[in-house]
């Protein structure tokens, strides 16, 4: 009777054994950096999500929103705004000297040709010249300066008054200049369902009736 209490738990070890050996080489198997079938799924990312309401909420495509930095200036909030039919615009205030930085992106090209024929800061008519640095055009004209980046089926600009922004602070910020992350874009755009307005309570109707205003006059008057 007792040798058969002490067999019995050597019998049902063993499923158990073969079921750790068969999880165990299924892990070796399994190609490295795959998931676990009991690891999480990842969340899904919906920063871009975010960008796209807010920008089509301003009439802006959201492939053109961009923003910049400079030691400095900060952004001037009241000047993010829709260019043109669907391009982006936003402007950086330097505390300082108020100098201005302004960021501008539309749809368009720029080449040797076509540089000298598009002026700086919409200043039409005047005169504008143009110098290639590295992959952006530095451009001059009404004075303003300007770099032009080209990108992919749009141009991103950045610009200042010539005597207020120095080039070189002028060419680091127009290289900083990239797509917004998910703080920058809550920082940059407003959001796409503005809080509603708070009804104003007139003191002169009443809480009782039709609601029509109490013009009532008093004895005398």
């Amino acid at each position: 009777m007792n040798r058969h209490a002490r067999v019995l738990p050597v019998l049902l070890l063993a499923p158990l054994l073969l079921t750790a050996c068969g999880s165990e080489k299924a892990d070796a198997d399994r190609p490295s950096g795959s998931p676990s079938a009991a690891a999480p799924a990842a969340a899904p990312d919906t920063d871009g999500g975010e960008l796209t309401a807010r920008a089509q909420a301003m009439g802006v495509a959201p492939e053109l929103v961009y923003v910049t930095e400079a030691p400095g200036f900060t952004l001037a909030q009241q000047s993010v705004g829709v260019r043109g039919d669907d391009g982006f615009s936003a402007t950086w205030v330097d505390g300082g000297t108020n100098a201005l930085l302004s960021l501008a992106v539309e749809r368009g090209t720029i080449t040797a040709g076509t540089c000298p024929e598009q002026p700086v800061g919409d200043m039409s008519g005047e005169h504008t010249t143009c110098e290639r640095d590295g992959e952006a055009w530095y451009r001059t004209g009404a004075g303003r300066h300007e770099y032009a980046l080209p990108e992919e089926g749009h141009v991103v600009r950045v610009s200042a008054e010539t005597d207020a922004v120095p080039r070189d602070v002028l060419r680091a910020a127009a290289l900083a200049a990239h797509r917004p992350d998910a703080a920058e874009t809550d920082r940059l755009l407003p959001s796409a369902d503005p809080a509603p307005a708070t009804p104003v309570e007139r003191g002169d109707l009443p809480r009782f009736g039709d609601g029509a205003p109490d013009n009532h006059v008093d004895v005398g008057g």
